[in-house]
């Protein structure tokens, strides 16, 4: 490749990131930053423990997104003072170490771009993702457990806190549900994509006879409730009751009945919640996790007015979106947007950004097709 072209290369991606500094608003963000150290600084702070949280959190993301868009610019002017330098003493090693940079700059900014199509009206809030056991039996309780560590370690990768609220083992190994929050700005935009269904085929390490199964996940992704949702519970809208936590093979977690399960009687809708020693803190979160549920169902039901459709606020349950086949080949594919890959064990260790950021402009190219 041509010096010219490298050059062509850079005005590109220099043009793009303009692009992104502008749809992110670079100016409001630094503007923010002042804010919320002088909130962050306050000597009371810590007096409302969720807030500190909520005002700590928030300015953790404000200064990844101004670190992560000053570096890229940085690294933009870099690499374009490099060119010129290989070019006006004929460096072979320096032009090649040119491409390197714009092969891993095209990557960097295109991961960033995909971060502003990211405009629903809860797409910057964090999320709560649930996981659930299908069919296949133990295989598929083990798979629900492989999807859990997937997305635990994809959120490690990227720094982001996780707090799990509810897991619940099945008998004999894996889960047979699990729910945990991803606390970061846009994890709900991003992991929105991950809903549907789930698919693995592989020779079951539970079968003696060596046989091929085929089992299923559920995942479903929500949007984390605020102040200004106004999602009321009555109480008498609500049954709580309470149990004993327990862990892998029925081992007691605890002495106490401290484990909490909610019904929201109008709509059936049941959630759990075991992870913590006290009966309150279990509660609070369960809440936490309906109020979650009783958002989304509410956002369907009015994407559906809108759409002049009547539909069942969990049908995408039933979306089949991926398969991981392990046997008689090893391939991961999104069924939606056909990106797929030949290394499964990479996938399972939370290596799914790209496929994460094929399905936000799959979404985005589907919205603008329904518009």
């Amino acid at each position: 490749m041509t010096t010219a072209d490298y050059a062509d290369q850079i005005k590109h991606l220099d043009a793009t990131l303009r692009s992104i500094e502008g749809v992110l608003d670079i100016a409001k963000l630094r503007k923010d930053k002042e804010g919320l150290e002088i909130a962050a600084s306050a000597p009371d702070l810590w007096d409302d423990q969720a807030k500190a949280q909520e005002v700590t959190s928030q300015l953790s993301y404000v200064n990844g997104e101004i670190e992560r868009l000053t570096t890229l610019r940085s690294r933009i002017d870099d690499v374009n003072v490099l060119l010129e330098l290989a070019q006006d003493e004929g460096d072979s090693d320096s032009l090649a170490e040119v491409g390197r940079e714009i092969t891993a700059l095209a990557k960097a900014v295109e991961e960033l771009e995909v971060r502003t199509l990211l405009s629903g009206e809860y797409d910057s809030r964090e999320a709560l993702v649930a996981i659930r056991a299908g069919a296949g039996g133990v295989d598929a309780a083990d798979f629900a457990e492989m999807l859990l560590r997937m997305y635990m370690r994809w959120a490690e990768r990227h720094g982001y806190p996780t707090e799990v609220y509810d897991t619940s083992y099945a008998e004999e190994a894996g889960l047979k549900s699990a729910t945990f929050a991803v606390k970061a700005p846009y994890a709900y935009g991003t992991l929105s994509v991950e809903s549907g269904t789930h698919r693995l085929v592989r020779i079951s390490p539970f079968d003696n006879q060596g046989r091929r199964q085929t089992s299923f996940a559920g995942v479903e992704v929500l949007p984390v409730v605020e102040q200004t949702d106004h999602i009321d519970i009555p109480d008498n809208d609500i049954r709580v009751d309470v149990y004993r936590s327990s862990g892998p093979g029925g081992q007691s977690v605890n002495t106490t009945d401290s484990a909490v399960r909610i019904t929201h009687l109008p709509t059936g809708i049941v959630v759990t919640c075991q992870n913590e020693k006290s009966q309150l803190q279990n509660k609070a979160s369960a809440l936490r996790v309906l109020q979650a549920r009783l958002l989304e169902r509410k956002r369907q039901e009015e994407q559906a007015k809108m759409e002049g459709l009547k539909t069942d606020a969990s049908g995408a349950w039933g979306d089949q979106m991926r398969s991981y086949v392990l046997h008689p080949y090893q391939m991961v594919k999104d069924l939606r947007t056909e990106y797929e890959t030949g290394n499964p064990s990479a996938v399972f260790d939370g290596e799914i950004d790209d496929f994460v950021e094929a399905g936000i402009k799959w979404r985005k190219q589907q919205q603008k097709s329904a518009a």
